[in-house]
């Protein structure tokens, strides 16, 4: 691996989040050729997949990335769950 190579975790979340962290992708993959991405959920899609807002392997993608790029979570679909588990609990 390239000593110089950068990473930036996409965690694009719910509602339009993925939409905005898609477009940004693309502008980073022009402007930046050589960044490295990586991906994982956070928020609402975090929790319909694994019971949470934040996972720890998601904490751990993040915390040894260079840039974390996080986009909008929460929604009405889970407004009544248990505060502990809402998607803004995810937040970095």
């Amino acid at each position: 691996e390239d000593a110089m190579s950068q990473t930036l975790l996409l965690l694009p979340g719910d509602g339009i989040g993925p939409e905005v962290t898609e477009q940004a992708r693309r502008v980073a993959e022009v402007l930046a050729p050589d960044l490295e991405f990586a991906e994982d959920l956070v928020g609402g899609a975090s929790i319909d997949a694994h019971g949470e807002p934040l996972t720890v392997d998601a904490l751990v993608k993040a915390k040894s990335s260079d840039a974390v790029l996080l986009g909008a979570v929460g929604g009405p679909k889970w407004v009544g769950v248990e505060r502990h588990l809402r998607p803004e609990m995810g937040l970095l």
